[in-house]
């Protein structure tokens, strides 16, 4: 696809300029375990004919510390990622804050809260037009749409100045549009989509729960908005609930979870961190195309992974 940052995470898994990259290792036995649970949710869903090329998968060991164990199934490629993105729009946020380049005001503090706790598409096209100094409207020149559409790529810079490669991150999700000049740079701008990895995903979420998103302060405020209660009363007649109908299906008793998820009429995502009874900790990306309204996969991928996460491991 052309004009996707290019993400090589097995090669430089963390190369950001500032601070120091989190050593990583690629685990054999996360492999195998994932491999499995993909296989065994395959043959599961093969009824709903869902295919390998359907799912995509990355797990992240975080419980024995550095280096972290990670492992991925088709990792690397490029899936519209739906509300996920807007965890990519809320560290630019504070990233722009902690640069001066955005002022921190009541209107700003409740339209993160909203993208993220309740995945509000009006609060995250606010906080795009921030952080890009761009607005939704009538159509323009092309001279004045390309000058647009440039600075709509603010944060694709911001991450490619960090690494992240083979993502774009420059549109607004909508319900029902887009029109005028959003509309407009859809037709002429490739790539004409956001596109996420699991693996760029897994990547972003490891450093907000490590600390090292913009700032250990602003990493903890970040994941407090991504706090869920898995087990409380799945809500009726409803949307998806962020806490209920994805990963936080599968986590055992007495675990935690922080999440985000997405998903329209052909995708259905989660990125959850998860913190395990027994003492495990782990971060866990899941994207599934072609059956948004399928709640089981997920579920069926994450308990093998969650259940072998929870039993501890000696280190190597």
């Amino acid at each position: 696809m052309p004009g996707l940052l290019h993400l090589g995470w097995p090669v430089h898994l963390w190369s950001q300029p500032v601070r120091s990259p989190l050593p990583t290792v690629e685990d054999p036995t996360l492999q195998r375990l994932l491999d499995k649970a993909v296989s065994a949710t395959l043959s599961q869903f093969a009824s709903a004919k869902l295919e390998s090329n359907q799912l995509a998968v990355t797990v992240v060991d975080l419980t024995q510390g550095e280096p972290v164990r990670w492992a991925s199934y088709r990792g690397q490629v490029p899936i519209y990622p739906a509300s996920v993105v807007k965890l990519f729009y809320l560290v630019a946020a504070h990233q722009w804050l902690e640069d001066g380049r955005l002022t921190h005001t009541p209107e700003l503090q409740r339209a993160l809260r909203d993208m993220i706790v309740d995945s509000s598409n009006d609060a995250t096209h606010y906080v795009v037009d921030l952080l890009t100094d761009t607005t939704s409207g009538p159509e323009l020149p092309e001279a004045e749409l390309d000058r647009w559409f440039e600075k709509r790529n603010a944060v694709n810079r911001y991450f490619a100045s960090l690494g992240y490669t083979n993502i774009n991150v420059n549109k607004k999700p909508w319900c029902e549009g887009p029109y005028g000049r959003e509309a407009q740079s859809i037709r002429r701008h490739q790539p004409n989509r956001n596109w996420l990895t699991t693996d760029a995903t897994a990547r972003l979420l490891v450093e907000i729960v490590t600390g090292r998103a913009v700032s250990p302060a602003r990493s903890a405020q970040m994941l407090e908005l991504m706090r869920r209660d898995p087990f409380k009363p799945r809500p009726a007649g409803c949307e998806p609930d962020q806490a209920t109908d994805f990963i936080g299906q599968a986590v055992p008793p007495g675990a935690r979870l922080w999440s985000k998820a997405g998903w329209t009429s052909q995708v259905r995502h989660d990125a959850a961190y998860v913190e395990l009874p027994g003492g495990g900790r782990a971060v866990l990306v899941i994207f599934t195309v072609g059956h948004s309204y399928e709640r089981g996969i997920i579920g069926a991928v994450a308990r093998p992974l969650l259940e072998a996460l929870g039993t501890p491991r000696r280190a190597n």
